[in-house]
């Protein structure tokens, strides 16, 4: 299995905290080989940071 959520099932995929609106959100496909550097859940909250 490769490092990241690919394989996984929803609830086992990693997830971080967003540090502008502070919901949690989870590992996407497109975030697979920037995952350490996605910061925000959104465009939004990375232009309101």
């Amino acid at each position: 299995m490769k490092p990241g959520g690919k394989g996984r099932p929803p609830s086992q995929r990693p997830s971080k905290i967003c540090p502008v609106c502070g919901r949690p959100f989870s590992w996407r496909k497109k975030w697979e080989r920037v995952w350490d550097a996605v910061i925000y859940c959104s465009e939004r909250c990375r232009h309101r940071r």
